[in-house]
C-alpha cells in the first residue's frame, strides 16, 4: 500500500511538537469527531504526519511525525474519570480510535497557517477549506509544499 499522508492538531499547552520530541512516541488519543476518527482508522504504519499546532499564536505546522502503529480502540472512551469518557460507547464494539505516532523532526519555525492559506498551492488543502478538523488528510504534493514552505528538505 502507498504511503499516505495527514495532518494533524494539537494544542502545545496540551501536547506539543516538543512533547513528542522528548516523548519519542505517544497515542493519539481523545479524538471525538467521527471525520477525524474515519481518518485515523485509514492510517497505516509508516505514514507521515503533518504535526500543527492550534490554539497558538500562530497557529501552523510544527513538525513531523510518522504513524507506528495502526489505529486500536482508544482507551479513554471506557474511563470514567476521564474527561473524554464516551458512556455510550461498548468495549465490544469501540466508538473511538486512535494510532500511535513518533517523532521525526520539529520545523526551525512554525509555519503558520496565514502562509499556508496565502499559497495558490494549498487552495484546496482541507487544512485551507476545513481547518477545524482535527485529523485530516493531505495529498502528497501538499505535503511536499508544505515541507518547502516550510524550509525542510
Amino acid at each position: 500500500m502507498a504511503k499516505r499522508y495527514w495532518l494533524m492538531k494539537s494544542e502545545p499547552s496540551v501536547y506539543s511538537i516538543e512533547n513528542l520530541r522528548s516523548d519519542g512516541t505517544t497515542c493519539w488519543d481523545s479524538i471525538r469527531n467521527y471525520q477525524a476518527r474515519n481518518n485515523m482508522r485509514a492510517m497505516s504504519v509508516g505514514d507521515e504526519v503533518l504535526f500543527y499546532h492550534s490554539q497558538a499564536i500562530p497557529p501552523g505546522v510544527a513538525g513531523i511525525a510518522r504513524v507506528v502503529r495502526e489505529a486500536y480502540p482508544d482507551h479513554t472512551q471506557f474511563d470514567r474519570e476521564h474527561e473524554y469518557f464516551d458512556p455510550g460507547s461498548d468495549e465490544d464494539d469501540p466508538r473511538w480510535w486512535m494510532v500511535d505516532v513518533e517523532f521525526v523532526r520539529a520545523f526551525d519555525e512554525v509555519l503558520p497557517l496565514n502562509e499556508v492559506k496565502e499559497d495558490s498551492a494549498l487552495a484546496d488543502m482541507v487544512l485551507v477549506r476545513n481547518s477545524r478538523l482535527s485529523v485530516q488528510p493531505v495529498k502528497a504534493e501538499e505535503f511536499r509544499r508544505i515541507l518547502h514552505l516550510g524550509g525542510q528538505p
